[in-house]
């Protein structure tokens, strides 16, 4: 694209940044993977860091949203114990602090990491003791960051309940690495939302927020359960919303009920648009959905998914639509208020968050 500003893009690494959607699994290092598989005896594809990296990125790159999936196989696999979550957890922390992210949401399936012989439980703490460690270190290097995780049910499983019991039994807002709020992930396609309505309504009983993975690899239905049965507060990707808008990128572009509903609301989309090129859920980043959505008055944010699996970080994701989609600063700092204020916290936290670094941030980014 001509005419890209290039004061912009030298300004994004230093752009404080909210990051609402991340898996912890989906975010190790390369060399931490090569490390800890060593330590328990599981086979990588690849025996260097360079060529682990590149393996990931091409092997989620594949289409489709279950080939993706099979590349956390291999992370899983060596995150089985106490102090490979705490390692794992404690980085992702500090790798996110150097990329400007002032605040973050990770999120995580407990039940993924059991077969060490761990409980639920002891998952949890773990991986809060981790970003602990991680913000401590990363505040005495001079770049701070808070951190909150989310509880994921795998929505394959039938384990929901279980892991919204689990949220109730961790929640906090203001520990480091506090739970703040619910999840589901996994295969989306023939695994509608409806089926952990209980956990949901248990959580909402609770007063406890729910985000839910919907509109990636299945479409309209797939949302419709997530914003309606099971009232989410937010849509893990929701690009597919652009199914219910005709002549969408178009001055005549009209919004179907359950478009019109997420805008109206306010129901922001944790976008992620190098995951979804990767998973066939949009074709390039000038047509990814985002920039359509974010004309149309949708909520949108800017995130990574899985930095694994897409060589990525906030800031490649934020010059990727500066560069292809003509995004601008204005847009940037849009985008992270928005996230900042649909995050999982306390509403004066949220504003605090806000007016005292993301406003300022990008204000001295202008100056």
């Amino acid at each position: 694209m001509s005419g890209v500003d290039q004061a912009v893009l030298r300004a994004i690494p230093s752009l404080p940044k909210v990051l609402l959607h991340d898996h912890l699994d989906g975010g190790l290092r390369p060399q931490t993977l090569l490390d800890l598989a060593d330590e328990v005896g599981h086979e990588l594809p690849a025996s260097t860091a360079d060529a682990l990296g590149r393996w990931f990125e091409e092997a989620a790159s594949s289409g489709t949203l279950a080939r993706y999936l099979e590349t956390f196989d291999h992370t899983t696999a060596v995150m089985q114990t106490a102090d490979a979550l705490r390692r794992v957890a404690r980085e992702s922390a500090l790798d996110l602090a150097a990329d400007g992210v002032v605040y973050a949401e990770q999120r995580y399936a407990p039940e993924q990491h059991l077969a060490g012989g761990l409980t639920l439980d002891e998952v949890v703490v773990a991986v809060q003791e981790g970003f602990a460690e991680g913000e401590r270190e990363a505040a005495e290097r001079g770049t701070p960051i808070r951190t909150g995780t989310l509880l994921t049910a795998m929505r394959h499983a039938d384990r929901g309940v279980e892991i919204a019991e689990l949220t109730l039994r961790h929640l906090g807002s203001a520990a480091g690495g506090s739970v703040v709020g619910f999840d589901i992930a996994g295969a989306e396609d023939g695994f509608p939302p409806e089926r952990h309505r209980e956990a949901f309504q248990l959580l909402h009983d609770a007063g406890v927020p729910v985000t839910v993975h919907a509109g990636e690899a299945a479409g309209l239905a797939s949302i419709h359960g997530a914003v309606h049965a099971c009232s989410a507060q937010r849509l893990g990707h929701g690009v597919r919303l652009l199914e219910d808008v005709e002549r969408a990128g178009t001055p005549d572009a009209h919004l179907g009920p359950l478009a019109a509903w997420v805008r109206d609301r306010r129901i922001p989309l944790e976008l992620c648009p190098t995951s979804n090129l990767q998973t066939g859920a949009g074709a390039s980043i000038a047509e990814h959905g985002i920039t359509a959505l974010r004309d149309l008055g949708v909520v949108v944010t800017v995130n990574t998914d899985n930095r694994l699996q897409s060589a990525t970080s906030v800031s490649r994701e934020m010059e990727l639509l500066v560069r292809e989609a003509g995004w601008t600063l204005d847009d940037l700092e849009a985008a992270t208020v928005a996230a900042a204020r649909a995050a999982f916290l306390p509403h004066p936290v949220r504003e605090v968050l806000v007016e005292e670094v993301v406003r300022p941030g990008f204000a001295a980014a202008r100056g």
